[in-house]
């Protein structure tokens, strides 16, 4: 398969025709090998338009839903961004080609074998801070970050998390309650509030680190 024109006809008949303008997404897009942070046998798979499973029953997101994610974020070069839920590393890779300094919780062993493997691929295993930590709740003393991204569907936004935002600092995340689809929410820290607002709607995974965990009744 030739990666490289795939990944053209990502950008150009996905992103694109789908409101995202951003060249620095089109170009992380363009240029990191979606196919590296895969599992082998799922290697044609990488430029669907579509998430593509991965193991523990996670899923690489969608590219057109992770673009506007990431330009919802509106990110700036040396922003200090915390990915949760981190994956396969593919989305770690985009934010750190587009000059964030990042750091990314996973907290499954068998993704985090695979983002290192990808990010090494690109050259990008010393640009993002992988940590196996459990997204849903980030260890103490990280923080405050300009940016939080949280790659997959929430129920909601947990506020210990929103309370890692530096002032002025923006956290973008996939919303499932009340779905599908999901709702892509934008929060800001302004002035010690934080104000939500919905940006568009969209397919999204569930993340099972930030899912309730099941009660029994009797």
């Amino acid at each position: 398969m030739d990666f490289a024109r795939v990944r053209r006809f990502m950008v150009d008949g996905q992103l694109r025709p789908n409101q995202v303008q951003d060249p620095r997404i089109l170009s992380a897009f363009g240029d990191l090998p979606r196919e590296a942070f895969v599992p082998a046998n799922l290697t044609p798979r990488a430029y669907a338009d579509a998430d593509v499973p991965l193991p523990g029953g996670r899923a690489l997101m969608q590219p057109m839903v992770m673009a506007r994610l990431f330009q919802l974020a509106e990110l700036r070069r040396g922003d200090r961004t915390l990915l949760l839920g981190a994956g396969c590393g593919y989305g770690a890779a985009v934010l750190a080609s587009m000059g964030a300094n990042v750091t990314a919780l996973e907290n499954d062993a068998a993704l985090l074998a695979l983002a290192q493997q990808g990010l090494a691929q690109c050259q990008l295993e010393a640009a993002v801070r992988l940590m196996r930590e459990d997204p849903a709740h980030p260890p103490p003393g990280l923080g405050p970050f300009d940016v939080i991204v949280i790659e997959g569907g929430v129920p909601a936004i947990p506020r210990p998390i929103e309370t890692l935002l530096a002032e002025g600092g923006r956290l973008v995340a996939l919303v499932t309650t009340g779905g599908p689809p999901a709702r892509a929410i934008l929060v800001r820290h302004i002035a010690g509030s934080f104000t939500p607002r919905t940006a568009f709607e969209a397919h999204a995974a569930p993340l099972p680190a930030f899912q309730p965990t099941p009660s029994f009744a009797f």
